[in-house]
C-alpha cells in the first residue's frame, strides 16, 4: 500500500470512529462519504480497506446501474488505526530522529571547524546548547515511552482464572480510547473485538465475564442511551433492574 492510499485509509477510519454507524463507503455527488470516489485511487483505497477487513458492508443500495455500498467500521480498522496513528508510533519515530540527529552532530561541528575558524567560538556554543536541548528532549522522550509502556490493563486476582479473555477486552477498550474514540463501546463490537482469539467464545459467557469484570471495577456497564426500539443487536444487552446495559467503558 502506497502512503497516499494509507493516508486516505486512515482519515476514512477516523471520521467513522468519530461519528458511530453505518457510512456510505464512497461519496455520491453532495452526499457524503468515506472515500472521495469509487474511481481511481480513491476507489482503490476503498477496495483496499474493505478486502483487509477494516470495513465491512453492511447493506448495499441499487439504484438503476448505480450500487451504493454502506459501511461500518470493525475492530480491525481500530486496531489499525491504533498502529498506525497512535502517539506512541509519533514519539518513537521522534526518538530515532533525535538519536539521528544527535549521532550526525559532532561530525557537523567538525566540519564547521574546519571550514569557518573564524566563528568556531560562537558556533561551538550554539551546538553545545543544541545538543543540550536534544538530550534534554530524548531523556523525556524515553521516560514518556517508559510510562506508556507500563502503562498496561491488569485484572484483579482471581478474574483471569473465570475471564480468560478479560485482558484481551480491557486491551481493546484502551486502545479504542487511545485511537479517538468519543462514544462508549457498544456490547456487540466487543464481543466481535474479543471472539477474533476466542472463537469458541459464546454470547451468554460473554455476558457473564462482563458482569465479573463489572462487579470487580476493571470496567463499568452503562445503558443504552436511545429509545429500546433503535436498538441495534438487543440480544448483547444486559438487564440490571430496569436499566438496559449496552455499552462497556473503562
Amino acid at each position: 500500500m502506497n502512503d497516499r492510499a494509507d493516508e486516505e485509509i486512515i482519515a476514512a477510519l477516523k471520521l467513522a470512529l468519530a461519528e458511530p454507524g453505518e457510512h456510505r463507503l464512497y461519496r455520491s455527488g453532495k452526499l457524503a462519504g468515506l472515500f472521495a470516489s469509487r474511481t481511481g485511487s480513491h476507489g482503490d483505497a476503498g477496495a483496499t480497506a474493505v478486502s483487509d477487513g477494516l470495513f465491512e458492508i453492511v447493506r448495499t443500495e441499487t439504484k438503476g446501474k448505480t450500487n451504493t455500498e454502506w459501511v461500518r467500521l470493525t475492530p480491525a480498522g481500530v486496531d489499525y488505526l491504533h498502529s498506525h496513528d497512535s502517539p506512541l508510533i509519533v514519539l518513537r519515530e521522534l526518538q530515532m530522529e533525535l538519536r539521528a540527529t544527535r549521532a550526525g552532530v559532532p561530525l557537523w561541528l567538525e566540519q564547521m571547524r574546519e571550514q569557518w575558524q573564524t566563528f568556531s567560538g560562537q558556533m561551538i556554543e550554539q551546538m553545545q546548547q543544541t545538543l543540550k536541548r536534544l538530550d534534554a528532549l530524548s531523556d523525556r522522550v524515553e521516560e514518556a515511552l517508559r510510562r506508556a509502556d507500563a502503562i498496561a490493563p491488569t485484572l484483579p486476582n482471581g478474574v483471569a482464572t473465570t475471564v480468560p479473555w478479560g485482558l484481551e477486552a480491557l486491551t481493546y477498550l484502551d486502545r479504542r480510547r487511545a485511537t479517538g474514540a468519543k462514544e462508549n463501546c457498544p456490547m456487540p463490537e466487543l464481543f466481535a473485538a474479543v471472539r477474533r482469539n476466542n472463537p469458541n467464545l459464546s454470547l451468554s459467557e460473554f455476558q457473564t465475564g462482563l458482569r465479573r469484570l463489572g462487579d470487580h471495577k476493571a470496567l463499568r456497564l452503562l445503558p443504552f442511551d436511545g429509545p429500546a426500539e433503535r436498538m441495534p443487536h438487543p440480544e448483547y444487552a444486559l438487564l440490571d433492574g430496569a436499566s438496559v446495559l449496552y455499552y462497556a467503558a473503562r
